[in-house]
């Protein structure tokens, strides 16, 4: 079996997926790099990072990232393009040998998860579902407040559907180190730690 070089933790809002990546990076034997989909988003320029989608037709209004006041995201064609970049970034990264962990929202959902198939292509992954009961994740969004209003009970179901893994986690009631255990009794298992 060939060595797993990413890790793709894939949930909604405030799910506890970035704990999760530290947690990991305490508990496995050889250093991992973890990349988080905020960091992209924190990254784009103003002009594609609107408070609320830009008016237009079709699926993935606007150029950029859109967030609306209900919580909804929508993303458009100029997000898409810089994150197909950072995608093939990290899918390098892995391939030079630093092993990476990946904290994503699928927003898409199976579509999110081909774009990642893709980009990692001939690399070792295990496919981590981290899920979180969704009145829970609610909870953590109010107590973070730098999320908006109802991102996190849109997204904590939406983003699995369709999408299929290796392994699920769930941090409602699990601490992030508990499950960063499972994770890397899974890569144990498997030979890939």
């Amino acid at each position: 079996m060939a060595e797993t070089r990413v890790i793709v933790l894939n949930g909604g809002s405030s799910s506890g997926k970035s704990s999760l990546a530290r947690a990991l990076q305490e508990q496995l034997p050889r250093p991992w790099l973890a990349f988080s989909i905020d960091d992209l988003v924190d990254a784009l320029p103003p002009a594609l990072r609107e408070a609320t989608p830009a008016p237009g037709p079709g699926p993935g209004i606007g150029p950029g990232i859109g967030f609306a006041p209900d919580g909804t995201v929508s993303v458009g064609a100029g997000f898409r393009a810089l994150e197909a970049a950072w995608m093939a970034g990290i899918a390098a990264t892995a391939r030079a040998g630093a092993p990476v962990i990946v904290d994503d929202v699928f927003l898409s959902g199976p579509a999110s998860q081909q774009r990642w198939r893709e980009a990692l292509h001939g690399l070792d992954v295990l496919w981590v579902a981290v899920r979180c009961d969704p009145a829970e994740a609610a909870a953590r969004e109010r107590t973070r407040g730098d999320r908006t209003t109802g991102m996190a009970a849109d997204q904590a179901t939406r983003v699995h559907r369709g999408v299929h893994y290796d392994l699920a986690v769930d941090t409602t009631r699990t601490p992030p180190a508990a499950c960063a255990r499972t994770i890397a009794s899974h890569l144990a298992a498997t030979a890939g730690a």
